[in-house]
């Protein structure tokens, strides 16, 4: 945490600022307490960069409306059942939401909400010490009723009331442990750590969308590990992720294969370094990519057999793609997501064996061809998939994927190898051959684009000819 002066003069120029300001004195003259809460306090005290600004009311969601309307020119009833009132106020869109206090029941995926009356009742029912601080404004008062600020100095997440109670509430809170453990670099209280174990299960009734969502924010946090193992030894991970937790479990107490789990997680974080490297550190998380680098294994424990003293995992490329798309489908994510990452998974383990023999080009185009649009990724997995010890090993794998990216580029400028077609499209292929649409017009294509990936560019006279000699055989 910075010194308390720096922050302090941090939560003032947030104080100071336009919106924030009209925001403020609104509120106040209309008789209802307004703060700013939440993440943007904990951040300003620990000298993280503000991005977004929550902000609470004692003020019913019809009240804040008329406080609001008078200030703004555009309002949004964005969550009014749950007490929250978005506008545009001095350029910026904020949103501002009544006290509070939210309960699960038992068998619901949806929180009941009730309006609370004092900020210290909304800030207890928050999920961690460290996001239950509020600033009053406009008197600057910082209110602080769990000790969060003593857990800033200790770097500990804890709740703050019972965690039993806590994650029984809001199951969600188990999983956001694990992403602020990552984000914030944090230490997890041990009686919080106990309940969300002895909770676990309780996440069942969390939809799939917020789980997911969840999910993301953890693989976007600069070093999502630490949040990864305390879901997997947690027991949580297997309620929604239970792939992961599989790769403990199939590990091979005699020592025939290398640790399985440790290595994704260590795929996982030199993918990260290398994402960083490439695209700059200002770029946001490439999350497909972590995704595909954190399972890109999983097909292991299904495909896992152990032959003349060793061990071997036919296959588990294809296994685990199949997977990913069901696990992935599960959770929710968009298509193009699933799509990439289990086209990453059945493609990781492509390159290896190119430092043995390497490959014409005919081979590389069709690497080219299969990655289509996650061929920079597939180069960063490919990288990162290289743990071995073995330094002599390891300089030969990179410096053979420092050839096939060379030749890749080469190739790429040569022959607009991004967009590998044959000479001859559809039409022309119909025109020449006399024939009209239909299965044969597709053959004819995919030869074509056989010789296409084999050879190179053929120019439409060496083409036609080509397609002549085929159709003549098809007959």
């Amino acid at each position: 945490m910075r010194p308390l002066a720096e922050s302090m003069r941090a939560l003032s120029d947030i104080a100071a600022s336009e919106p924030v300001r009209t925001l403020a004195n609104a509120f106040d003259a209309a008789g209802h307490e307004f703060a700013l809460v939440g993440g943007p306090v904990r951040d300003a005290l620990i000298g993280r960069r503000v991005t977004d600004l929550d902000f609470t009311t004692s003020a019913r969601p019809e009240e804040t409306e008329q406080v609001l309307a008078a200030v703004s020119a555009k309002i949004w009833h964005v969550g009014q059942a749950f007490g929250t009132i978005a506008a545009r106020v001095a350029g910026q869109t904020v949103e501002v939401t009544t006290y509070r206090a939210e309960t699960y029941r038992d068998d619901s995926r949806k929180p009941e909400v009730t309006f609370g009356d004092t900020i210290e009742d909304d800030l207890v029912r928050r999920d961690f010490s460290i996001n239950a601080m509020a600033l009053l404004l406009p008197e600057m008062k910082l209110v602080d009723v769990s000790g969060g600020v003593e857990d800033l100095l200790a770097g500990t997440i804890r709740t703050p009331g019972a965690p039993e109670t806590s994650f029984s509430d809001d199951p969600l809170r188990i999983l956001r442990a694990a992403r602020f453990a990552s984000q914030l670099g944090f230490t997890v209280a041990e009686e919080t750590r106990d309940a969300m174990r002895d909770l676990a299960e309780r996440i069942d009734i969390v939809s799939a969308e917020r789980i997911r969502d969840e999910l993301v924010k953890l693989l976007g946090a600069d070093d999502p590990i630490a949040g990864i193992r305390l879901l997997v030894d947690a027991g949580v991970a297997r309620r929604f992720l239970p792939e992961l937790t599989e790769l403990v479990s199939a590990q091979d107490e005699l020592g025939r294969h290398k640790d399985v789990y440790e290595h994704s997680l260590t795929v996982l974080s030199q993918a990260i370094e290398l994402e960083r490297h490439r695209h700059g550190a200002d770029a946001g998380p490439d999350i497909v990519l972590r995704l595909a680098a954190l399972l890109h294994d999983i097909g292991k424990p299904a495909t896992r057999r152990f032959e003349r003293g060793g061990v071997t995992f036919h296959h588990h490329d294809v296994v685990g793609a199949k997977l990913a798309r069901k696990r992935l489908r599960d959770l929710r994510f968009d298509n193009a997501t699933i799509k990439s990452v289990s086209r990453l998974i059945e493609l990781h383990l492509r390159f290896f064996g190119y430092s043995d023999q390497q490959w014409t080009d005919a081979a590389v185009r069709r690497y080219v061809r299969d990655a289509g649009a996650v061929l920079e990724q597939l180069h960063i997995l490919t990288r990162a998939d290289v743990t071995t010890r073995n330094r002599r090993k390891a300089e030969r794998l990179e410096h053979a994927y420092d050839d096939i990216e060379r030749r890749i580029a080469e190739l790429a400028e040569a022959e607009e190898l991004a967009s590998v077609r044959p000479d001859l499209d559809g039409e022309r292929i119909m025109e020449i051959l006399e024939i009209p649409p239909g299965p044969l017009v597709g053959r004819a294509y995919k030869y074509l684009l056989e010789v296409r990936l084999d050879e190179g560019p053929l120019g439409e006279p060496e083409a036609t000819r080509r397609l002549l000699d085929w159709f003549a055989k098809e007959k």
